[in-house]
C-alpha cells in the first residue's frame, strides 16, 4: 500500500474548511480494483481519467475525453494523486479554489490490469512510473481495453490515451458528446452548478 505522503500535493493545494472535495482520511481497497472518470469544468473543461492503485487514485486530466475510436489518440496530462473517496465526489469546488468549478462522475466501474513486461504482470502504479498502463474498463459509459503512453514533449512529459481495438470499440459512437449526463445523478455541469454545496 501506499504511504501517506502520497496525498501530500493533493492536500497542499486544497483548503478543507472551503472545498467540500474529500481530505482523503477515508476509503479502503476491496474488491476487483475502480475506475472513475469525472467530468471537470474548472479552467478549462476536461475529463479526469482516475485508476485506483497502491491504495490512491492515480490521476490524468484528458482535455477532450475518452474515445471509442482506437485511432483516435487523446492527451492526458498526468496530476497528483487522489484519495479513493474521491471517487464518490460530484459537486461545485468553489471560486478561489484550487480547481474550482462543478464536477460530474461521468462514468464508474472497475478494471482489470494488462500491463505487462517481458511476459510479466507489472502492477498500476509501477506502469505508472515506467511510463505505460494497459488496462480493461467494465464501466457504464466506457468498456474494453486502454493504454495510457507517457511520452516527451519540448515543455516537459505527457501521456497518450487510446481505445485498443477490441470488440468494444465503436468508431461511430461519441460517448463524450452524447452522453454528457453523471452516471450517479443524471445531472448535467450546468445542472450541478445551478445547485451549488450538493456534493456526494
Amino acid at each position: 500500500m501506499a504511504g501517506p505522503d502520497t496525498l501530500d500535493d493533493y492536500r497542499e493545494k486544497r483548503d478543507f474548511a472551503r472545498t467540500p472535495e474529500p481530505p482523503g482520511e477515508h476509503g479502503a481497497a476491496s474488491g476487483l480494483p475502480i475506475f472513475v472518470i469525472q467530468k471537470h469544468e474548472a479552467t478549462t473543461l476536461h475529463y479526469d481519467f482516475r485508476l485506483e492503485a497502491d491504495g490512491v487514485l492515480k490521476s490524468w486530466a484528458v482535455p477532450k475525453g475518452p474515445s471509442t475510436n482506437p485511432k483516435e489518440k487523446r492527451l492526458a496530462v498526468p496530476t497528483e494523486d487522489h484519495p479513493l473517496d474521491y471517487a464518490e465526489f460530484e459537486g461545485v469546488i468553489p471560486e478561489g479554489s484550487y480547481g474550482a468549478g462543478p464536477v460530474l462522475i461521468w462514468d464508474r466501474g472497475t478494471y482489470r490490469n494488462l500491463t505487462q513486461k517481458d511476459g510479466q504482470e507489472v502492477g498500476v502504479a509501477e506502469g505508472a512510473r515506467r511510463g505505460h498502463i494497459s488496462v480493461w474498463l467494465e464501466g457504464e459509459k466506457v468498456r474494453g481495453g486502454y493504454a495510457l503512453t507517457r511520452f516527451r514533449t519540448g515543455k516537459g512529459e505527457a501521456w497518450l490515451l487510446v481505445k485498443k481495438d477490441d470488440v468494444e470499440a465503436d468508431p461511430g459512437r461519441d460517448p463524450v458528446a452524447d452522453e454528457p449526463r453523471s452516471v450517479v445523478s443524471g445531472r448535467t455541469l450546468a445542472e450541478i452548478a445551478a445547485g451549488a454545496g450538493h456534493s456526494r
